[in-house]
């Protein structure tokens, strides 16, 4: 959800999708200190100071809401903001839950990167030399 806010502030300079940013940031503040901790270690932590900054933002988008035009970019994120916090807020009991999903879209940027790439080839000889020097190197 922050990545819509951001694009946002970037085509608008809204100052709420700006505060928005600077919340969510404060969300990343407190995985930054956890990490590397246990499971339980990130779940007290996350319970002591992320759970009261999640709830903020949560309560603060509700209210920012009804400030705003419905057909604006600026509601649409916020609704979906608000309607993918509850069960986003399951990370905050579970310290194998990570706030996003980072590690994963880096796993597999290589294989989105490489489909497009396969698409241009040139030949089926040049596409199964590509595919098996990939391969071999994998």
């Amino acid at each position: 959800m922050r990545r819509k806010f951001v694009d946002i502030y970037e085509s608008e300079g809204s100052a709420i999708a700006e505060e928005a940013i600077k919340r969510i940031a404060a969300l990343y503040a407190v995985e930054k200190e956890a990490r590397y901790k246990s499971d339980d270690a990130r779940v007290a932590l996350r319970q002591d100071k992320a759970k009261l900054v999640f709830d903020d933002l949560e309560a603060w988008l509700a209210l920012q809401l009804p400030k705003i035009s419905g057909k604006s970019t600026l509601a649409a994120a916020i609704r979906y903001a608000l309607g993918r916090m509850p069960k986003a807020r399951a990370y905050l009991e579970n310290g194998k839950l990570e706030l996003d999903n980072n590690i994963c879209e880096r796993s597999i940027r290589p294989v989105t990167l490489g489909r497009k790439n396969y698409l241009f080839m040139g030949s089926k000889g040049g596409g199964d030399a590509a595919a098996i020097a990939y391969t071999l190197i994998e």
